[in-house]
């Protein structure tokens, strides 16, 4: 289990409901592209179009874990700008969605990533995310429909490759193949009077088995790139596995590329021009 956790405070409604969205052998950036697809995405949420409650549109706070600062989007205004951030999702992390006509935070996510807080590789983040929905926000089945695409994420083994997110039920949470395909359960409440009623496993429906055999189906291709991109990450989201150690070690072996006047030295290079020398003599 990773360091990541979620809070959310607000005003219970007449009719409160409650999505909470948990991954395994993934990071915090997971997120962002579903977050995208629920709360600004009318093609996914048709509530954005024909809702007057949402139809104004939302703020979203994304935070740049690496320089520890924060910038809100208004959308639809900020809507490229905010695409051009969270598409970077090692980096830019969605971590709240508020509403703009009702001024009610519907999302709240988990930012922690626990290789900046250790300062190496010790494990996935497993982060977490809450979804309110409904009543001038998402419907149950909006904030559902962005998991029916296995999109990819970073993760899987050592944390270190790109790999296909897949919707399970809580039962079936154990990655295992190449520590994947990483997974996202949802577990769904009601609350009323303060209280949890549920939870109801939200990805235990045969609507979402097309999702786990492209998730399948998407690890396969991956995987047999081995240890090429786009299998595995890119070198700079490699700073705390073994990359910085390798580099370390072999400094000293990398040489200025070779122009007109500077001849290619290499073992055998060097043994003939010593050959020529002691002849010479």
């Amino acid at each position: 289990m990773g360091p990541g956790y979620a809070e959310l405070e607000f005003t219970e409604r007449p009719s409160e409901t409650v999505l909470c969205f948990l991954a395994d052998k993934t990071e915090p950036g997971a997120w962002n592209l579903p977050l995208f697809r629920m709360f600004a995405d009318p093609f996914t949420t048709a509530g954005l179009v024909i809702d007057a409650k949402m139809h104004a549109g939302f703020q979203f706070e994304v935070y740049d874990l690496y320089q520890e600062k924060r910038i809100v989007f208004d959308c639809p205004a900020d809507m490229y700008d905010l695409l051009m951030y969270i598409g970077a999702p090692a980096r830019y992390v969605l971590h709240s969605v508020t509403s703009k006509t009702s001024a009610e935070q519907a999302v709240a996510t988990s930012t922690q990533r626990l290789s900046l807080i250790a300062g190496r590789y010790v494990g996935k983040d497993d982060p977490v995310m809450i979804v309110r929905c409904q009543s001038g926000l998402p419907a149950v089945g909006e904030a559902l429909e962005p998991f029916a695409l296995a999109y990819t994420v970073a993760g899987s083994m050592r944390g270190s490759h790109h790999a296909p997110l897949m919707p399970v039920a809580a039962g079936q949470a154990h990655p295992s193949r190449f520590d994947g395909p990483p997974r996202v359960v949802c577990l769904g409440f009601q609350i009323s009077g303060g209280r949890l009623i549920g939870p109801r496993d939200m990805f235990d429906d045969p609507a979402f088995d097309r999702a786990r055999a492209q998730a399948n189906e998407v690890m396969d291709y991956l995987r047999r790139h081995g240890p090429f991109e786009p299998h595995r990450l890119g070198l700079d989201e490699l700073e705390y596995t073994t990359m910085p150690a390798l580099e370390d070690r072999l400094s000293d072996r990398w040489q200025p590329l070779p122009t007109a006047a500077t001849p290619v030295t290499t073992p055998a290079a060097a043994a003939e021009r010593h050959a020529a020398a002691a002849g010479r003599r």
